[in-house]
């Protein structure tokens, strides 16, 4: 049984074990918890791209002890073409999922590494230089890495959409056009070569240089709508977190346009309603229903900010939370399904010896993104704008400029006996219900991070792989609470005992005395690793 880690001077949890070591190398040498972000972040774009990826978006929460936490929104916004009109006069009557018109969307990643280094330098003495935070993951890519389950399995459920868009074959199947075996040698030169460019010539070259004008041509090659322009007019944003008190905790999630409200407003109702311990039917029912009532809110109210025309730390005031608590039956399931939010991803977590922390998350959206990969620098791009709509009026409208909604969001809580935490998971729908469990059971009810990690979980509705929207719920909680489940009404579809669709997970706490505890997914490729 995997048990929870402990140290005393850092640690970095992601969901590939060569990420979590790139970002502990750089602790080692004397680098920050950002510092060491951005090495994992770099990482695990190499050695776990079905997930994420530099043509993807991320977001950022940065804690430093006795201070407000920073948040940094990299979320990239619709290239200016991008127009309904742009898509109906090509025949379509909605955006492509896959392929060159599904890139769209500026990819904002670097651009929040970027952000988040000139805070490490400014206000925490942050002096590695970008050559050595991106040394692990040029040598990954040009040494290769090992073909994981993951890799593999998501290669073959995705081989008859993805095979014939421009650079997917080339990039990640074999010479015969088939899923590489787990345990084949991936090498991706070109990306090494890109992360080379980005090491001398600085992260703003992908926005504004030479890399820029090769990625702005290659792009616009394929036949997305993405040209020069809508790179070079790209910065990330650094915004204020949302934050919602629960028994005397303070949790905190990324504003609009991702759906981190939906987290907060989770927790916020589930507090509300009583719930002695945790892993019991009252458990599981209360976070579900509480999550029903979440989704409602964000499905009619969460995107672009600049488009929404309510206040979102409105829904997390008290009297707002007792009414939506109110609402929950805890002996009847309240009818579903809602709309459902579709994506991959991945979570990274790292706290120094300081206390500084970083909660992490980076996408392409759906696995492999758009699968368009650039023939030239090898980047994957990411499809996260097919969540825009033709239709006028629709919350979500394409609009050139606008921001599409997204279902990442990294969580961090700091806790009323001085703990800090930070956690999260993968998992488009799914990760507010993770992310309500992983702190539940360690700020509630007093569970060890790998436990919490371990334990059973459930997903309500759709996510990376499925298109149903029941209750899925692993085969490892008592027969009788998901008898319960069923009996009160839950449409419920037991999984196996450690089914990937719950996530790939992740916890590090940061203890008042300097004690860290970590802990990592067993359905992920990760590790926790301290020192």
């Amino acid at each position: 049984m995997l048990q929870t880690v402990r140290s005393y001077r850092g640690m970095v949890t992601a969901p590939h074990h060569l990420a979590a070591r790139a970002g502990l190398r750089v602790l080692e040498d004397g680098g920050n918890a950002i510092e060491a972000m951005i090495a994992a972040a770099a990482a695990v774009a190499v050695v776990y791209p079905h997930m994420n990826g530099i043509g993807g978006d991320c977001f950022w929460l940065i804690h430093e002890p006795g201070k407000d936490p920073v948040a940094i929104d990299a979320a990239g916004p619709a290239a200016q073409l991008a127009s309904a009109d742009f898509y109906r006069d090509q025949g379509h009557d909605r955006i492509p999922e896959r392929g060159p018109l599904a890139a769209l969307t500026v990819a904002g990643a670097i651009s929040g590494w970027s952000v988040a280094q000139r805070l490490s330098q400014e206000r925490w003495g942050g002096r590695l230089p970008l050559d050595r935070l991106l040394e692990d993951a040029v040598a990954h890519a040009r040494t290769g890495v090992a073909v994981t389950t993951s890799l593999h399995v998501n290669s073959r459920d995705t081989l008859d959409q993805l095979r014939d868009v421009p650079g997917h074959a080339k990039t990640f199947l074999d010479e015969a056009g088939n899923p590489r075996p787990v345990g084949a040698r991936l090498r991706h030169a070109e990306l090494a070569g890109v992360l080379e460019q980005l090491a001398r010539a600085g992260l703003d070259d992908f926005y504004r240089g030479d890399l820029a004008r090769t990625i702005a041509a290659e792009l616009e090659s394929a036949g997305s709508p993405l040209r020069l322009g809508d790179l070079e007019a790209y910065r990330a944003l650094t915004v204020e977190p949302l934050s919602v008190k629960v028994r005397g905790h303070t949790v905190y999630n990324l504003p609009p346009p991702t759906q981190g409200l939906a987290t907060l407003l989770i927790l916020g109702t589930f507090d509300r309603l009583g719930v002695a311990e945790a892993d019991g039917f009252d458990y599981v029912h209360g976070l579900v229903e509480s999550t029903k009532r979440a989704f409602e809110i964000r499905d009619r109210h969460v995107t672009d900010p600049a488009y929404m025309t309510v206040d979102p730390r409105g829904f997390l005031e008290p009297g707002s939370l007792d009414e939506r608590a109110a609402g929950v039956q805890m002996d009847r399931a309240a009818p579903w399904p809602s709309p459902a939010k579709k994506g991959d991803t991945v979570w990274l977590g790292a706290i120094d010896g300081e206390g500084r922390a970083v909660s992490f998350i980076q996408s392409l959206y759906w696995e492999f993104g758009s699968g368009l990969v650039l023939p030239e620098t090898g980047i994957a791009w990411q499809n996260r704008g097919v969540s825009f709509s033709l239709d006028a009026g629709h919350l979500n409208e394409l609009k050139p400029g606008r921001r599409p909604f997204h279902t990442i969001q990294p969580p961090l809580a700091r806790l009323d006996d001085g703990r800090t935490m930070v956690f999260g998971t993968m998992g488009g729908e799914g990760q507010p219900q993770t992310q309500s469990v992983l702190f539940t059971r360690v700020g509630l009810y007093g569970q060890e991070p790998q436990q919490a990690v371990t334990g059973p979980r459930w997903l309500l509705g759709r996510t990376w792989g499925t298109v149903t929207t029941n209750l899925k719920i692993e085969n490892r909680f008592e027969p009788s609470v998901i008898d319960r489940l069923v009996a009160a009404g839950h449409d419920v579809d037991v999984r196996g005992p450690f089914d990937p669709i719950v996530g790939h997970a992740g916890i590090i706490v940061h203890h008042p005395d300097g004690l860290l505890e970590g802990a990592n997914d067993p359905r992920s490729d990760g590790v926790a690793a301290g020192f």
